[in-house]
This record gives structure tokens, C-alpha cells and sequence, in this order.
């Protein structure tokens, strides 16, 4: 049974007053630990360590069992940030004990604690990632003459210096044979840059979640670049001061436990979730179920995976070649130990699951499998395949709050209206972007292109 958002945040409301009230009373005479959280809350792929968390206060209550535990009374302060540098700056400065942000930032982060000396920072869990980068993207103007990344040569495009998404622009721009230096690239906070490209003053906006799907489900853009060609994991992560972790190792574990809790609910009840957060954030419920539904962009857990450790070991040279990290002792960074001792139990990635109610048959391949959601409704619906799933949007007609689709070739989950469509003999086949598709139709010369609606009439 799906329960609604307000029913969901009166329940978390009493959960966490009664937790405050036992934490209270069983610290009465008891110290007073202060707890200082940095996150990102429209970077919603680190909610599960940031807006989703705070907004059912999990941390609250893991600490509230700890203070039974020792007496203490723990007090946490949420400090909202849009990017992760003004989190490395304040952790510097001590006035950040645990702060969430992505994998460029982590380990910028993780570098400049330790240039400073003493004993740095640590990276003690993934929140959400992506194995093929699609976490990040570029859109340019609906009217926009580009249909390549190198079409942007010449032209002004607004990232955040040193964030992921800087550096997914950076490489695909040299993969694509345009230098760096080639573009007229402006400094910009995700909103400015998503302002200035609606206002017409830049001319593509490379950024991370959820920015790229934002722009698109607004109208003001199309996507010209998915992160996911790039083929480079993507992550966002937690990272704490050490010097904090060492003194107060029970807060980071209530952390991490928290954390997890935070995890299981969103792949549990990922539509709930996404309007908690759409709520905390502001952002389209559309676009935080893009990123964050079963079968979205990025995937939510918590342990610190082999690969995804590889990808950022793998990311320390490039940071270097562009100048934004000196020196990094990676395996000083990463320390797994604090999970460890937390003994975090395993949790299920969410997953489209069901009978597809059109085609009658399971959803069994999650490659292909979409995900509908219809206006009053308080559950999606699944979709076998995107054939199946045209079919039912055809029936639907207006009825479609927002209909979820992968790419044929890269499994980014993306907006079926949005999608560039293909037809090969009798399969549609979905692609985020332009060169997506004609990459395709390149390989397969029987295929032909389709506009959305032209797609519909197809199915």
C-alpha cells in the first residue's frame, strides 16, 4: 500500500520529536555533541545523504539511540549548498564535520585536506552513481544550430568549474577533437547557468544532476550530450574530517546507518521519495523520478565498490593534467573502515517490476523496460518495452504526467517525448540525443528516423 507524502512526513515528524524527546531525556546531564551535515539539495543523486535524509530524520533518530547509548545529547545542523567546493571550503575550516558531493569534488576535497596537513578527510560511502556517467549532460536551446558537442566550438558554455560535470565536458570536448580552450567557457552555479541559457546569454549548460533533465522537462532545452557516451563511472560520495571521525566515531556510524536507512526507503518507495524530495527542493517530482525511480539514471547505494574506487583512482591524472588537484594520497582517502564497524546490511536496488498492462507479459529486462506516470495517480505503471509503452501513451493521449523510457544504446532513462526515435523493421527504439540516433541509423541503413509522434503512430 502506497501511502502519501503528507501521511509520510506526519509519520516522520512524530518519529523524530519522539526520538529528540528520548535523546533529551536520557542525556539530561549529559554533553552536548554538535554535528555539522553539508550537503546538496537539488543534487539529488546525494539525497539519501542529504535532502531525503534530513527530510525523514533517520540521522536524528540514529543518534537519539546513541545518546541512550552514552548519555550524550547530539545536535545536527543542515547546511545547504549548490555544488560541493563551498562544502571543501567550510570542512577546511572546520565548520563542516560530514559533507556529500561529487567524485571531482571528492577528490579535490580529499586533496586540499591533506595539503593543508593533519589528518585530512576521508571518503566513507557512495550515495548514488552512474557506471557510464549519464549523472551528467549538456543542453543547448531548443533552436540551437549544434547538433554535436563540436558545434559548440567558438561558443559560451556555463559549468561549474571542478565538478563533475566540468570535467565530463572537458574530455568528451577532446574526444570530439575541440580543445578546452576552444569554448568560451563561463563559471556559473547550476541555476545561473540554467537562467542564463533560458535567457539566451550562454549557449549550451554542461551540468550534473538534476539539471540537464530539469532544463529538458521545462521546455527551455533538448540534450546535446549524455554523459553516458563518455563510458567513465560517475558517483557522489560522503566524506567526513577525520579529525571529527576520530573523536566522535559513534556520530559517523549513526551516520552511515542512517544513511542506509535512508537507501532502503528510497528504493523501497521510489515515488514517495521522489515527491518528499520534489517537495524539500523544489524540483519537478517528474525529474527527481527520472534520476531516482527504479531503473533510473542513477543507482542508490551505499558500499564503496571496487569499480567505482578504480574510477576515481582513475580520475586523479586528469585532474591533474587541467590543474585543479596537485596531490593525492588516494588510499589515504578512502577508508572503508567506518562502514566496517557500522555492519551496514545489504540493500535491493529499485527495479521496474510488474505486468505490463498493454502488452500483457512480465517486465523482465530492465534494459528495456519504462515506467509511466499518469495524471492523478498515486502509482506508475510498467512498460514491458518501448513499443509497449508507446502503445500505452497512445491510448493515454493528454493523461501522462511523464513517461520514462532507457536508450537503446546506453540505458540512460530518459522522457519519451524528449527522446530522438528510430524505427528498425518493427522495433521503436528510443535515444537521448541526436548523435545517439544517428550513430544508429549510421550502423543499421534499413533503420529511419521518427519524430515522438510519428513513434506513437507507429506503435
Amino acid at each position: 500500500m502506497i501511502r502519501t507524502a503528507s501521511a509520510l512526513r506526519t509519520t516522520t515528524a512524530a518519529a523524530v520529536l519522539a526520538a529528540a524527546t528520548a535523546c533529551s531525556s536520557a542525556s539530561a546531564s549529559g554533553d552536548t555533541v554538535e554535528v555539522v551535515v553539508g550537503y546538496q539539495s537539488k543534487t539529488i543523486n546525494t539525497v539519501t545523504a542529504g535532502t531525503l535524509l534530513r527530510a525523514r530524520g533517520y540521522f536524528e533518530q540514529r543518534l537519539a539511540e546513541q545518546g541512550t547509548k552514552d548519555g550524550r545529547h547530539y545536535r545536527v545542523t543542515w547546511q545547504d549548498y549548490d555544488s560541493g567546493a563551498p562544502i571543501t571550503a567550510q570542512m577546511l575550516a572546520e565548520k563542516i564535520d560530514i559533507g556529500s558531493m561529487g567524485d571531482y569534488p571528492l577528490l579535490i576535497n580529499g586533496s586540499r585536506a591533506q595539503e593543508a596537513g593533519g589528518p585530512g578527510t576521508r571518503l566513507i560511502s557512495v550515495t548514488g552513481y552512474n557506471l557510464l556517467g549519464a549523472l551528467n549532460g549538456v543542453v543547448v536551446p531548443n533552436s540551437s544550430p549544434a547538433h554535436t558537442l563540436a558545434d559548440l566550438k567558438g561558443r559560451k558554455v556555463s559549468t561549474s568549474v571542478g565538478s563533475a560535470a566540468d570535467g565530463t565536458l572537458v574530455q568528451a570536448l577532446a574526444r570530439a577533437g575541440v580543445a578546452e580552450s576552444d569554448i568560451q567557457k563561463q563559471n556559473q552555479q547550476p541555476a545561473v547557468g540554467a537562467s542564463a541559457l533560458k535567457a539566451g546569454s550562454v549557449d549550451a549548460l554542461a551540468q550534473f544532476v538534476a539539471w540537464p533533465g530539469a532544463v529538458v522537462f521545462a521546455g527551455d532545452g533538448r540534450l546535446l550530450y549524455d554523459g553516458a557516451a563518455l563510458g567513465r563511472p560517475t558517483l557522489h560520495g560522503v566524506v567526513i574530517r577525520q579529525k571529527y571521525g576520530t573523536a566522535h566515531p559513534g556520530v559517523v556510524e549513526a551516520f552511515l546507518r542512517a544513511q542506509s536507512d535512508a537507501t532502503r526507503f528510497l528504493n523501497e518507495h521510489p515515488l514517495d521519495a521522489s515527491r518528499e524530495v520534489a517537495e524539500a527542493t523544489g524540483l519537478a517530482a517528474e525529474v527527481v523520478h527520472l534520476y531516482n525511480g527504479p531503473g533510473g539514471i542513477a543507482t542508490f547505494a551505499t558500499p564503496l565498490d571496487a569499480g567505482l574506487l578504480d574510477a576515481l583512482r582513475q580520475d586523479v591524472p586528469f585532474l591533474k593534467s587541467v590543474g585543479v588537484l596537485k596531490a593525492l594520497d588516494v588510499e589515504r582517502f578512502i577508508d572503508p573502515s567506518y562502514q566496517e564497524k557500522a555492519a551496514l546490511p545489504a540493500v535491493a536496488s529499485a527495479r521496474i517490476t510488474g505486468t505490463d498492462p498493454v502488452c500483457g507479459r512480465p517486465v523482465t529486462d530492465p534494459a528495456l523496460a519504462g515506467e509511466i506516470w499518469y495524471d492523478g495517480e498515486d502509482a506508475t505503471h510498467p512498460a514491458a518495452d518501448p513499443g509497449c509503452l508507446l502503445r500505452a501513451l497512445k491510448a493515454a493521449g493528454a493523461k501522462v504526467r511523464a513517461a520514462y523510457v532507457p536508450d537503446a544504446a546506453t540505458g540512460t532513462r530518459w522522457f519519451a517525448d524528449r527522446d530522438q526515435w528510430v524505427q528498425d523493421g518493427g522495433s521503436l527504439l528510443p535515444f537521448t540525443t541526436e548523435d545517439g540516433a544517428k550513430a544508429y541509423l549510421a550502423a543499421h541503413p534499413g533503420a529511419r528516423p521518427l519524430t515522438y509522434r510519428e513513434a506513437l503512430a507507429a506503435s
